[in-house]
């Protein structure tokens, strides 16, 4: 299966309907009025935190012991960096010196670099490279920084802009796609923006202002989006005029997508945009299950969702009932409830690739780091 779906609504790259069965979690009591605000890292009870970092070793140690002999994961360019995003991005903050499970796979996947910059195999390029220089960053930002900066000027070239005759006119304008699709789109936008972001590209750079002008597009909000398809819930699509949820319906992981984007292009918290998303994210709060999607590409909505929201900074989700979600706490306990085992993660329902757990248990793992990182746990 080509790593199209591996991220593809993965972003979609992407895991079963009887595992998302559980109702919503519970939502914690409100505060008694005076009450100071909890500190960051009481946003966690102890047990949960503990419960966590155990289920990522457990996840770690599965990784450990299914690198091929080459080092890869799965001889795939998307899978080897995601798990090394993994390692690295976890409480444990592996480095290269820490083993030759992590050498042999930044070897390899260094190995993968093309002389336009990008590090991927014959599929799905952005998103490929996209992860790739997330994790060098991580593991050593500068002893990588040739790779890394190679791989940012290939995402940067792969927006749809002038230089692609492009006009701010054109809905497609500002885009990122594929990498040979003709049409750019919010999934492989985000990942790219969000690694630009990571790896220190230039704020001052036109490309952040160009990805705006597409995010906005993306948006069922009419009054900042001047395609006449748009609606006014706030969510995000697909791409512009199309969902994967149907028609031009807005969904959980694109909508959060949208936020991160935004908020990673320099786009301030009190924007209409922003909150829009906002408002649309509080009416559909909801982890045991993708909403607009169902069981589909469950595993790319956590990881998104939590993302986004450690971006955001916003300790607590008011629910449509007006309740203030602990959303690190409600994720948290959710992830790890539905580990495996052998210390995998893998959804039953396997379109995208999300029954592939060479690709959903680094995404759990990357989840539960966002929600430890957020409230201050995500330390060795």
């Amino acid at each position: 299966m080509k790593l199209r779906t591996l991220v593809t609504a993965a972003a979609l790259c992407a895991l079963a309907p009887s595992a998302f069965a559980a109702g919503k979690a519970e939502a914690p009591k409100a505060e008694a009025a005076k009450v100071e605000a909890p500190k960051a890292a009481n946003l966690l009870d102890e047990k949960t935190v503990k419960d966590a970092r155990a289920a990522i070793d457990k996840a770690l140690h599965f990784l450990r012991e299914k690198q091929a002999e080459n080092g890869s994961y799965g001889n795939h360019v998307g899978l080897t960096a995601m798990v090394l995003l993994s390692f690295a991005d976890s409480h444990r903050a592996y480095k290269v010196e820490d083993g030759p499970f992590v050498r042999r796979a930044v070897e390899w996947l260094l190995a993968q670099q093309r002389a336009d910059g990008a590090i991927t195999g014959d599929a799905t390029p952005v998103y490929n490279t996209a992860l790739a220089i997330l994790a060098l960053h991580q593991l050593d930002a500068v002893k990588y920084k040739t790779q890394i900066e190679a791989g940012q000027k290939f995402l940067v070239n792969d927006q749809t802009d002038e230089d692609k005759k492009y006009l701010p006119a054109d809905k497609y304008y500002g885009g990122i796609g594929y990498g040979g699709d003709e049409r750019p789109d919010l999934s492989n936008l985000h990942f790219a923006v969000e690694a630009l972001k990571k790896t220190g590209f230039d704020q001052k750079s036109d490309v952040w202002a160009k990805a705006e002008k597409f995010l906005s597009r993306c948006q069922n909000r009419s009054e900042s989006n001047d395609q006449p398809w748009a609606g006014n819930d706030g969510g995000f699509v697909y791409e512009p005029g199309d969902s994967k949820a149907g028609g031009t319906k807005s969904y959980g992981a694109m909508t959060f997508a949208g936020l991160k984007s935004m908020i990673f292009a320099n786009v301030k918290k009190d924007d209409p945009r922003v909150k829009a998303a906002w408002g649309w994210i509080q009416k559909n709060y909801d982890f045991t299950q993708h909403p607009g999607m169902g069981t589909t590409t469950y595993y790319f909505y956590l990881q998104t969702a939590a993302g986004a929201l450690e971006a955001m900074g916003e300790p607590f989700v008011p629910d449509e009932k007006g309740q203030k979600r602990n959303w690190a706490q409600d994720m948290t306990s959710r992830i790890v409830s539905l580990q495996k085992a052998d210390g995998s993660w893998v959804n039953e329902n396997g379109k995208y690739w999300e029954d592939n757990p060479l690709l959903v248990t680094p995404r759990a793992i990357v989840a539960l780091s966002h929600a430890l990182r957020s409230t201050g746990n995500n330390n060795k």
